[in-house]
């Protein structure tokens, strides 16, 4: 199951970059499933195995997954308790160029020229000289974006099963509020488990 999901999510990072917005893109998502129906019970959520660890920014993520599989009716194990299943999550953070370059806003000119301000990574313009002619200065100004995702399995106690894999993966300018952490836990963990457990094998998008 996992080379089949591996393949299915070997997308170019760059799709999904250039489709972000000011709130963030659409959410990519790929399940798989045994094609049984779905038993539930108690549930723990761990970090997966060589992944990131327990630390704040995992328990956003972690509660987040949880939030959404007690409404698809898994619960809370009873103190002392490991759960019937287990819930591996991990999580990955990159930031992706966005789009081609663009010169930043400076413009000296003659007889009426102006001057406007550089960018925040790096300053850059062109010196314009009355009738059009102009010369590019200064570094280019980059956009950048930040691409997440989220993995999770869902494991059968007793045997260490996998009954259920996901993949959902994101992407948001870096200054957008959309980008933050919390943010970015829910809706992807939302557009994971919407219809749960969803069709085994396909790559669908949720805006």
């Amino acid at each position: 199951m996992k080379a089949f999901i591996a393949m299915a999510m070997a997308l170019p990072a760059l799709a999904l970059a250039g489709c972000a917005t000011t709130n963030g893109g659409p959410v990519q998502v790929t399940r798989f499933h045994l094609g049984a129906p779905v038993v539930t019970g108690t549930l723990a959520v761990e970090p997966m195995a060589g992944g990131s660890p327990a630390s704040l920014e995992f328990k956003t993520y972690a509660a987040a997954v949880q939030t959404e599989l007690l409404n698809y009716g898994y619960g809370v194990p009873p103190a002392g308790d490991a759960g019937q299943f287990l819930a591996v999550v991990g999580f990955t953070r990159t930031t992706e160029e966005d789009g081609p370059a663009q010169r930043s806003g400076v413009s000296l000119g003659l007889g009426g020229g102006g001057f406007t301000g550089g960018g925040r990574r790096g300053g850059g313009g062109g010196i314009g000289l009355g009738g059009g002619i102009s010369f590019p200065i200064g570094k280019p100004k980059q956009r950048y974006v930040i691409l997440t995702e989220l993995s999770v399995q869902i494991k059968r106690r007793s045997d260490a099963t996998v009954v259920w894999e996901g993949r959902a993966r994101t992407a948001a300018p870096e200054t957008a509020a959309a980008a933050q952490t919390d943010a970015t836990a829910h809706k992807l963990a939302n557009a994971l488990f919407r219809g749960f457990p969803g069709e085994s094998g396909r790559t669908i998008t949720v805006r």
